[in-house]
């Protein structure tokens, strides 16, 4: 469990129980219950194979305010055909009937092995246990109980003062493996107690979710279950934040990046056997888009990853996936790469200063920035990854046994 302080948030109560839906013995049913008048809004996975629970709340989304999230880990109910489809419906009328609302009120999520099917008793001992166990304070058994290959429990939190009231932002995720979100086995709820319009909140999702979950890659694969929400139940005693012109807008959202890119960020320190944790950062580019490309391109190389796992400088690897990203244009001659401060590449060639100890020491480090500049033009993006160890092959190749 991890050791920072977190903060409860006005509006929202959780539960997280043992009910036995794959393993016994561990958490595996999550309950959030958010209060009446609650806002919410969300992104989900890309994956043209999305997840019946994906398509189940965004079409609840898109008909009620939310008074439940229902998550449950263990089965992903992906590629099940219209009985996955069946039975995550009746996970939403088992929460309702116990609750007392609408089965559109509740939104489920599901995480786990791909194409297989959960059994409903689990849910029918589960759900009642977590409606008497709903307490404020429950973030982090929550965090535990949305996990699967994580080693350990994603929580961030922030407080700040909005028009002399105290607002709250917390927010869990999951994810180590299958993490390349694109809207990601990523899951991630983020709740305030600032009123925020709707409108600008499903705007804010897009953004936040935009310069954080997607802006980090494990190993290239994007989840048919990916999901990130972002709720405002309006329990703080301040006026609505109707737009972004509002002017506590700009210090609500920046406390709500810090929480999204800290979740987002611990991700990728949880990835699947890693060892390090490497931002890169690419500038000079044409356009955001052909760094974010170049970006991702060093990020999901396999030889740049094994490499940053042997703390082997093999810079080759860097300037060959920078040349094959997907960008009209590259004058290779413009090129200058950076591992931390020790620059390994200038005007597309070794730099002169450059010594093999050098880079090897930047590489040894568990966190490490490479820095690519492109050129002279005004893109930028960056990226967040990590290393691929002999554990990750071992965790996937295990990961039904």
């Amino acid at each position: 469990m991890q050791t920072q302080q977190w903060f409860p948030v006005p509006g929202v109560r959780l539960a997280a129980v043992q009910a036995g839906v794959k393993k016994p013995g561990r958490r595996d049913i999550v309950v959030f219950e958010l209060a009446e008048g609650s806002r919410t809004a969300g992104v989900f996975t890309l994956n043209r194979f999305c997840a019946a629970p994906v398509r189940i709340a965004r079409d609840h989304l898109g008909k009620a305010s939310p008074r439940y999230l229902l998550i449950n880990t263990g089965y992903a109910n992906a590629g099940t055909g219209d009985e996955g489809h069946r039975r995550a419906v009746a996970t939403c009328d088992l929460l309702a009937q116990q609750a007392g609302c609408q089965a559109e009120e509740v939104l489920p999520f599901s995480t786990g092995v791909i194409g297989e099917l959960f059994t409903l008793p689990p849910f029918e001992r589960g759900i009642p246990q977590a409606l008497d166990s709903l307490d404020e304070h429950a973030w982090g058994q929550a965090a535990e109980g949305i996990m699967t290959t994580d080693t350990r429990p994603k929580v961030a939190s922030r407080r700040v003062q909005l028009a002399g009231t105290e607002v709250t932002v917390t927010g869990i995720a999951k994810g180590a493996g299958m993490i390349k979100p694109n809207m990601a086995t990523m899951l991630g709820f983020v709740a305030t107690d600032a009123p925020i319009a709707q409108t600008l909140l499903t705007h804010w999702v897009k953004a936040l979710a935009d310069v954080s979950f997607n802006r980090v890659t494990v190993d290239g694969d994007t989840s048919t279950n990916d999901a990130c929400m972002l709720v405002s139940t309006g329990q703080a005693d301040m006026a609505e934040i109707a737009d972004a012109d509002h002017p506590e807008a700009a210090t609500l959202y920046h406390a709500l990046e810090q929480v999204f890119v800290e979740l987002a960020q611990a991700i990728v320190r949880d990835g699947e056997g890693a060892t390090k944790f490497v931002e890169i950062d690419v500038s000079g580019a044409a356009s955001d888009a052909d760094a974010r490309a170049v970006a991702e391109t060093v990020a999901h190389s396999p030889l740049v990853k094994t490499a940053l796992f042997a703390s082997d400088p093999n810079w080759g690897r860097i300037l060959a996936a920078v040349g094959r990203a997907p960008i009209a244009a590259l004058d290779v001659d413009a090129v200058d790469i950076w591992l931390g401060e020790v620059q390994i590449v200038s005007r597309g060639g070794v730099a002169a200063d450059y010594t093999e100890a050098r880079g090897a020491a930047v590489m040894a480090q568990s966190d490490i920035s490479i820095r690519i500049r492109l050129g002279d033009a005004p893109g930028s993006a960056t990226v967040w990854t990590c290393d691929f160890s002999y554990d990750y092959v071992k965790i996937n190749a295990e990961y039904r046994t």
